[in-house]
């Protein structure tokens, strides 16, 4: 596995905190069906993993799965063409503006759904409840069906994912005595607030070089794993309305809980002007002793150990605490289907999308990337027993961005107040406060402008 997820990890070190970038879209309004023929799917994707099952496989490219999908599916169907293309990362959100403008959209979008939300709430997504099985419905975990959902329907049909927790140097928890702390090398570790706390303590006073925790808020970047944090003394984030309600007293305790670890020294200096990039990097240098991290970036770790690009040392993850039991969230990656190319068309693109979705041998390539069914890990666990700690994580697994309509406006606004808080210039309080008056208006035009909330 470590082999195959090389370049996939390389990808994620450099952009790891940038999945959470919100998909801008462009124009609201559902074009006209357009006169494509009935017969022709047309499915885009970013690059995610090379091959279909190893990216060892003579040929093996970012467009090989789907390409052997569409060769098993057109086996059945030989009277149906379709075609995939890969779209560079950068360029997903302009691509799709222009498409959208021009009724030239595709038929469906492979892709991390957080990345694709705005596009749904634009109306452009077709629902996919009528083809998800029951059996499909059960294999795959209820925190990972919330995550593609919006308005009680499903609008991403759910292929694999990759789960944000943290990650921590053990030799630097032993070192310090803090062994009990420590799980095993396959297992996710579960920290009380408390032990947190006493961790992040226990790590300054035997070697105060070296931050115990990686924190950064210089970018928008600085949002989902900080979310998360200001969620640790039982804060929801967003209400049953889908709007702010962080600057609540168990919201604005957790800041103050950050406050007190930076003026204490138990996070990174000058955390206000750090980037994800820059944390990555202090921990991989064992700077920091504990950082964020996620499927994807702890893997490609292991293997720049594994081929000398990296120091070996021992990592190991943990989910990230709260008073009301642990916390982890994730990205989900799946399909979507455009709803602009005509009623047959659609129907295709739903029909190829439950093919590939839930055939039997095309979900084991899930293992490119980490999977999100119980029974594709329940045959591969023996071999690599992490995948059992991280599918048992899902129970964990909470929608941190709610699937709401204006979140690139809300991480926007989030990074500022916590730099104000950590500078000294605002309290817990009033930064809060400014976070989600300027949040709920960007949220609150998003809801009424979306198409999926007011159908």
């Amino acid at each position: 596995m470590m082999k195959k997820m090389k370049l996939l990890a390389t990808l994620a070190l450099a952009s790891v905190a940038l999945l959470g970038c919100s998909g801008s879209g462009g124009g609201s309004e559902k074009k006209e069906a357009s006169s494509k023929p009935a017969n022709e799917l047309e499915i885009w994707l970013t690059p995610q993993w090379k091959g279909t099952y190893a990216a060892s496989e003579e040929g093996a490219d970012y467009d090989s799965f789907l390409k052997t999908a569409a060769e098993m599916y057109q086996e059945e169907h030989p009277d149906v063409t379709i075609k995939v293309q890969v779209i560079p990362g950068d360029e997903r959100d302009s691509k799709l503006s222009v498409a959208t403008q021009t009724n030239t959209l595709p038929d469906i979008f492979f892709e991390s759904s957080f990345a694709m939300t705005n596009y749904a709430h634009q109306g452009l997504f077709a629902p996919l409840d009528d083809i998800v099985s029951e059996d499909s419905k059960t294999d795959i975990a209820e925190g990972v069906w919330n995550n593609v959902s919006i308005n009680d329907k499903v609008y991403f049909y759910p292929f694999a994912q990759n789960p944000g927790m943290l990650v921590y140097n053990v030799k630097m928890f032993e070192e310090a005595g803090l062994e009990k702390y420590v799980g095993e090398e396959s297992e996710i570790a579960n920290w009380s607030v408390e032990d947190f706390e006493a961790i992040l303590n226990g790590l300054k006073e035997h070697n105060d070089q070296v931050a115990p925790l990686g924190f950064y808020a210089k970018n928008n970047q600085a949002d989902t794993w900080n979310m998360m944090y200001l969620r640790m003394f039982g804060n929801p984030f967003f209400n049953e309305e889908g709007l702010l309600v962080a600057n609540e007293k168990d919201g604005v305790e957790a800041l103050d809980f950050i406050k007190k670890l930076n003026e204490e020294g138990l996070i990174t200096k000058g955390a206000e002007s750090l980037s994800s990039t820059d944390v990555n990097a202090m921990f991989q240098n064992q700077q920091v002793a504990i950082s964020f991290a996620n499927a994807v970036l702890y893997q490609g770790m292991l293997d720049n150990m594994e081929n000398g690009t990296m120091d070996k040392f021992d990592i190991r993850l943990a989910s990230i605490p709260s008073v009301d039991g642990p916390k982890s969230f994730t990205y989900v990656l799946g399909s979507a289907v455009f709803n602009t190319n005509g009623d047959e068309r659609t129907e295709l693109a739903k029909d190829f999308v439950k093919f590939y979705s839930e055939n039997e041998e095309l979900v084991k390539a899930s293992m490119n990337f980490l999977p999100v069914r119980q029974s594709i890990v329940d045959q591969e666990k023996d071999s690599k027993p992490l995948l059992a700690s991280y599918i048992k994580n899902d129970e964990y697994v909470i929608n941190f961005s709610n699937n709401t309509p204006g979140y690139a406006e809300v991480r926007n606004a989030l990074f500022p107040e916590i730099q104000a808080v950590l500078t000294g210039d605002k309290d817990s309080q009033a930064a809060l406060d400014s976070f989600v008056e300027t949040g709920n208006k960007a949220i609150e035009k998003g809801q009424k402008l979306s198409k999926v909330l007011n159908d």
